[in-house]
C-alpha cells in the first residue's frame, strides 16, 4: 500500500549509491547474495534474543534489496535470472525472521509465528501465481514499473513488511499481538490479490478471445 510513495522517496538515494557501486565493479547478483547472507544472520540472532543486532541485519538486508535493483537499472541490465533470485531469497528471508521469533520464545511466539507464516504463504502464492499468468497475457505493472515481477496492490507490501519487522524487534515482548495483527492484514491482502488478479486475468482472456474471433471473422472469404 505504501510502496508507491516510499519508492519515489528512496529511489534518488538508491540511484546515487548504485552509481558508486557500479564504478567499484559490484554486480546486482553480488548485492542480492550479500544482502541475503546478512539478512539470514537475523535468524540465529533472534533465536538468542539479540534483537538489536537482528534489527541491524534486517535493515541492511532491505538496503541491499533496494540497491540491487537500482544497480541493475544503472547498468541497464534487467535480468530475469536476477529477478528470480531476488524474489526467492526475499521470501526465504521473510520466513527466517518469523522463525527466529518463534525460536526466541516458543511458548509465547510459536503459534502466532505459524499463523503469520500461513498468511505469508497466501501473499506469496497470490503474488507469484499472478506473475506467471500475467506474463502470458503481457499485462503491465503501472505502479511498479521497476520491479522484476508483476505486482498487485494490497495492504501489506514491502514497506509494510519492513515496518512490521522493525516493530517486532523494538518491542519483542509484544510479538504475538503484532504478528497476529500483521497476519490478518496479509490475509486481507491475499483476498484483494485473488479478487483483483482473477478479474484482471479474466478481462485479458476475454480481450484475447475477442481479438481472436475478430481475426477469424475478418479472414473469411465471401462467396462470389
Amino acid at each position: 500500500m505504501l510502496d508507491k510513495w516510499t519508492n519515489a522517496w528512496v529511489a534518488p538515494v538508491l540511484a546515487r549509491c548504485a552509481t558508486d557501486l557500479g564504478r567499484r565493479g559490484m554486480t546486482p547478483t553480488q548485492l542480492t547474495v550479500v544482502g541475503f547472507a546478512i539478512g539470514m544472520l537475523a535468524l540465529p540472532l533472534l533465536a538468542y534474543q539479540a534483537y538489536g543486532l537482528a534489527l541491524v541485519a534486517i535493515v541492511l538486508n532491505r538496503v541491499c534489496d533496494g540497491l540491487d535493483g537500482a544497480l541493475a537499472r544503472h547498468l541497464q541490465y534487467q535480468s530475469d535470472a536476477g529477478g528470480f533470485l531476488d524474489i526467492v531469497l526475499d521470501f526465504i528471508f521473510y520466513a527466517a525472521v518469523v522463525l527466529g521469533f518463534a525460536l526466541a520464545d516458543p511458548v509465547q511466539n510459536a503459534l502466532p509465528a505459524a499463523f503469520l507464516l500461513f498468511a505469508f504463504m497466501g501473499t506469496g502464492a497470490s503474488f507469484l501465481a499472478f506473475a506467471i499468468a500475467a506474463s502470458r497475457h503481457g499485462l503491465e505493472r503501472p505502479h511498479f514499473e521497476h520491479k522484476a515481477f508483476y505486482y498487485l496492490d494490497g495492504l501489506t507490501e514491502g514497506t509494510e513488511t519492513i515496518i512490521a519487522f522493525v516493530v517486532f524487534c523494538l518491542w519483542p515482548a509484544y510479538f504475538p499481538w503484532w504478528a497476529v495483527f500483521f497476519a490478518v492484514a496479509c490475509l486481507i491482502t491475499t483476498a484483494m490479490r485473488i479478487g483483483g488478479g482473477y478479474r484482471a486475468l479474466a478481462r485479458a482472456e476475454g480481450a484475447s478471445e475477442g481479438a481472436l474471433e475478430k481475426g477469424v471473422g475478418s479472414s473469411k472469404v465471401e462467396p462470389r
